[in-house]
This record gives structure tokens, sequence and C-alpha cells, in this order.
């Protein structure tokens, strides 16, 4: 297994066609991010079979705080898998696998720190997201399962997707994200209508989260047992601890990572806040809409996700061209993608909302919000996507100006002044218009700060 691992990196990192490699890592990663959409749509789509507005609202409140476990797995996994890459463009494997033990424990600590904070201080938090009296108990229930129970599997799982892709072996990373998918759309009928008693469906979906995690965890923890002791990606405690530098550069692109993605949650926790002065049609409308909106930017995730480590690789290589050949083809798909979706989304929104919810009120307040919204799906691309290819880079400070600038400097305070200004209607186009500065200063940074490739040893 360790020689398969072996021919990947050569043929998929260096030897295949730019298209043909790029296809290889991208197609799976993003597959695995539709199926990560499709199953958080699933819980969003079967709790608003219930007709009930409240168990919609209060399951998407708990959105943004389970997407923290996804930030917690980028701190290790991003930061590692990014290092990993580059590593191995230097042929350091043995440095690689310290890495990835080292990436694997980080993973497993934040998470078990985080899963015991939330139980410990649920209320506050709940309090904190915007639960009132009709959807506290809604949230409460559905935290539990996604967040306590479920926060170190979702968190190790997705840090092993990340580590196995750095090293050329998206089809492995990816199919263990889409079995969790799958399972939790499975499942989550069988727990909320079947299992469970009326009135416990928001319940039945959370379990159904968590044990759909669960079960990713172990699809990767038998790749690993398959990949052998050899292999780059490693629990094995024997394989030591990184070289100082080592740690610092994971830590270096991870943090950022994490950052980033921290505050594209509280972005989504603002827009809770903002709506839930209005009224709880308009929190559940918003929250339908904050998933809907979700399908081109997981396939543009996807994409940086497959992109990332080939960019990697080739800094490291010394191959300028095929570096640079990857970035512009993974850049005009992403665009692309954005494109179709605008034009499907302003077509087919109010059909669209009405999946996840028949009450007309909400599907016509949420087919508007998202017509408004979908306009900035190319500009949140290009931002997304230059982070990403910082983080590629190693160069984490970098990628940390530009997440922190996006979102502190232009998308929060713009959501606090459009509000205030036009009310409702202000808070849904805030996006639109504070991406349209941060694609500029994104653009101005790329020219500015990107590295010069090594020259490669002939």
């Amino acid at each position: 297994m360790r020689a398969k691992a072996a021919f990947s990196k050569e043929d998929v990192f260096r030897d295949m066609p730019i298209p043909a490699a790029l296809r290889t890592m991208v197609v799976p990663a993003a597959a695995s991010q539709l199926i990560v959409l499709i199953y958080n749509m699933a819980d969003t789509f079967f709790v608003g079979q219930t007709n009930n507005p409240y168990m919609v609202a209060g399951t998407s409140l708990i959105l943004p705080v389970f997407n923290i476990t996804l930030c917690l797995a980028g701190l290790a996994g991003v930061g590692g898998g990014s290092l990993i890459s580059r590593l191995l463009g230097q042929k350091r494997e043995d440095e690689a696998r310290r890495v990835s033990a080292f990436s694997l424990y980080l993973g497993l600590a934040v998470a078990a720190l985080f899963s015991v904070g939330a139980a410990v201080f649920m209320r506050p938090l709940l309090g904190l997201l915007g639960a009132g009296e009709n959807t506290f108990e809604y949230a409460r229930q559905y935290a539990m399962c996604v967040i306590v129970l479920g926060g170190v599997p979702t968190v190790l799982s997705n840090v092993l997707a990340n580590l196995i892709r750095s090293v050329g072996l998206s089809r492995e990373a990816s199919a263990g994200i889409i079995l969790g998918g799958l399972l939790n759309i499975a499942l989550d009928p069988l727990f909320m209508f079947v299992l469970l008693p009326k009135g416990d469906e928001v319940l039945g979906a959370g379990l159904a989260t968590c044990l759909s995690n669960c079960a990713a965890l172990v699809f990767f923890l038998v790749v690993l047992a398959r990949l052998g002791r050899g292999s780059v990606i490693t629990f094995s405690p024997r394989a030591g601890l990184p070289e100082g530098g080592s740690v610092a550069a994971v830590f270096g692109v991870g943090v950022p990572s994490a950052v980033a993605t921290l505050l594209f949650d509280l972005d989504y926790v603002i827009i809770d806040k903002l709506m839930v002065s209005y009224h709880d049609v308009a929190l559940a409308a918003i929250g339908i809409v904050l998933k809907i909106e979700r399908f081109p930017l997981n396939v543009g995730v996807g994409i940086c996700q497959g992109m990332m480590p080939l960019v990697a690789y080739n800094l490291t290589a010394g191959n300028a061209q095929r570096m640079n050949g990857t970035i512009r083809l993974a850049r005009r798909v992403g665009l692309a993608v954005a494109a179709v979706s605008i034009v499907l989304y302003e077509l087919l929104a109010a059909p669209l909302a009405g999946l996840f919810i028949r009450d007309a009120q909400t599907v016509a307040l949420a087919s508007q919000f998202l017509r408004v919204r979908v306009l900035a799906t190319p500009l949140m691309f290009l931002s997304f996507f230059t982070v990403y290819l910082f983080q590629a880079f190693g160069k984490g400070r970098i990628s940390l100006f530009l997440g922190v600038t996006r979102w502190l400097v232009f998308n929060i305070p713009m959501l606090f002044v459009l509000n205030a200004v036009f009310g409702m209607s202000g808070i849904v186009w805030a996006q639109v218009t504070a991406d349209c500065l941060t694609v500029l200063l994104s653009l101005y940074v790329y020219q500015k700060y990107k590295p010069a490739v090594p020259q490669r040893a002939a």
C-alpha cells in the first residue's frame, strides 16, 4: 500500500498533465464537500418537514457552532496538511511523518477541550447565539448531539481527510467524508420519524449526525491501518516529535485557517442575532438561505482543497510552471461554478426554499434573500481562493491578514452599518458590498506577496 501512495505522489504531484492532476485531486474533494453540504441541508430539510419554524430556527442557530469544529479541524488538518505537501516536495518524508502524528494528536486535544467547554457552558452559549423561549430546547438537543458527543469524531475525521489528501490520496480522503454524509442522510428520517416519538425530531437529527461522523472516523482509521506502518500519515507516537520549525509552520498556517473559519462563523452568528430582532420567520428564512448558498461555495472549497497540495508540493519542488498552471486552471473552474450558480439560483430561488419548509411566508422571504446573497458567490470564491493559496505557500501571516481584514474590517462592520440604514434588506446585501472590497484587496496582496519559486535542481 505504501508503494501505491508513493506512486500517487510522483504521478499526481509531478508528472500527470495539470488538468488531469487537478481533476484527480479536485473531483473527490468537491464531491465530498457537496455531500457535507447535502447532509447539513438534510437536517434542515427533514426538520422542515415538521412545518415547525421554531425547530428550523433552533437547528440553524447551532450551525455556526458546529462549523467551529471544522475550524478546529483546520487548525491541525490544514496547517499539518499544507506542511506535509511542502515537505514531500523537499523529499523529507520522515519529517512529514512526525508532522502527521503531531497534527492528529493536536486535533484530538483541541476537539476534546471544545466539547467539554460546550457542555459546561451550554446555557450561556445558546443565549449568546440568540436562542429564545421557542427555540432554546431544540437548539440544546441538537448541540448536545453534534457538538458535545460528536465534536471529537467530527474534528478527527476532517483532520484525517486533510492529511490523507496532502499525500495525493484525494479519493480516499473524500470517501470517508462521503460515507459519513450518505449515512447521515439515511439515518435522519429513521431516527426522526420512526425510532423517536413525535416532538423529538431535532434530537433525532442530531443523533444521526453524531453517528455518521463516528462512522467516518472509523473509515479513516481503517484506511490508516491498510496504508501500513510505513505510511506518511500515522497516529504512532514512535514517529517522534517534529522539529521546532515544523511545529511553528503547522500553527503558522493552521491558526490563520482556524481564525478565518471562526470569523466566518461569527459572521453567521451576527446575521442570526440581527435577524432575531425582526421575527422568527426571518431567522428561519435566513437559516435556509445560509445552507442553500453553500452549494457553490462548498464546490469552491473542494477546488481549493484539491488545488492546495499540488501548489504546495510544486512550490518546494521548484516547478513554477506547473504551480502557476494549477492556480490559473483552478481559478477559472471556480469562477465558472459561481457563474452557473447565480443563473440557477435567480431562476429557482422559490422552489429551492420550498424544499425545506412549506410555510408560504418563510419561503417567500428565503427566496428574496437568496436572490441577493448569491450575487456574492464569485466574490466569495476569489476571496477564500487567495487565502488557500497563501496557506499552500506556507505564508500564514498573509492568509491571517486577509481573513481578519475580510471579516473584521469589511463584512461584519458592513452588516451593522447596512442594517442600521436599510433594515433587514441591508443585512442581506452586506455580503456583496463587503466582498467587492475584499476581492480588490486580495488581488493586490497576491500580486505583491506571491512567492518566488526556488530553482528546481537539474
